[in-house]
């Protein structure tokens, strides 16, 4: 479709017609972007952020009296 025949399609419109045009092509706009918006994560992205003490594997005093 060619935007002067859209143009002149939507410039006919009432107001209240054209301010709902106006919000579906925001709508769709939106709707657009949030598609690219989260790029999958990479295998090793999170290296170095994640620690684990040395102690990790030693008992716990609180579970002293059940062992």
């Amino acid at each position: 479709m060619k935007q002067l025949n859209l143009y002149n399609k939507i410039s006919i419109l009432p107001e209240n017609l054209r301010s709902e045009v106006n919000d579906f092509i925001d709508f769709l706009l939106s709707k657009k972007t949030e598609k690219g918006k989260e790029p999958k994560p990479q295998f090793g992205c999170m290296k170095g952020e994640v620690y684990m003490s040395d102690d990790f594997d030693a008992p716990l005093e609180d579970f002293k009296d059940y062992m």
